[in-house]
């Protein structure tokens, strides 16, 4: 499957962004879907993930109660909603998809190319 993740952008502390990672060439919901991030100079981290029928979500705790992940199976498409980013929150954002989902990248074979965020204090 391939993944296309964009919605990426300039924003200020306190602002909100959707991410979107659209999916092709498989079916997307056989997928548990995460999305990551990697900060300048840091390792990539789990920040969210949905399971295959979109009922059950997680959440990094320092992402928990702002940020919310959806998927729309019809329109094989995830999404991140961002909302009071913080600068903290600046880095890279990677959508994945996994057969087996959890919070280690290792866990996820497909990836998309990562959308940036940078988030201005």
């Amino acid at each position: 499957v391939q993944l296309q993740a964009s919605g990426g952008g300039l924003v200020q502390a306190g602002g909100s962004l959707r991410l979107s990672c659209a999916a092709s060439g498989g079916t997307f919901s056989n997928y548990v879907m995460g999305w990551f991030r990697q900060a300048p100079g840091k390792e990539r981290e789990f920040v969210a993930s949905i399971t295959r029928s979109g009922v059950t979500t997680y959440y990094a705790d320092s992402v928990k109660g702002r940020f919310t992940i959806s998927r729309d199976n019809a329109k094989n498409t995830v999404y991140l909603q961002m909302n009071n980013l913080k600068p903290e929150d600046t880095a890279v954002y990677y959508c994945a998809a996994s057969y087996s989902g959890g919070y280690y990248s290792s866990k996820y074979y497909y990836w998309g190319q990562g959308t940036l965020v940078t988030v201005s204090s």
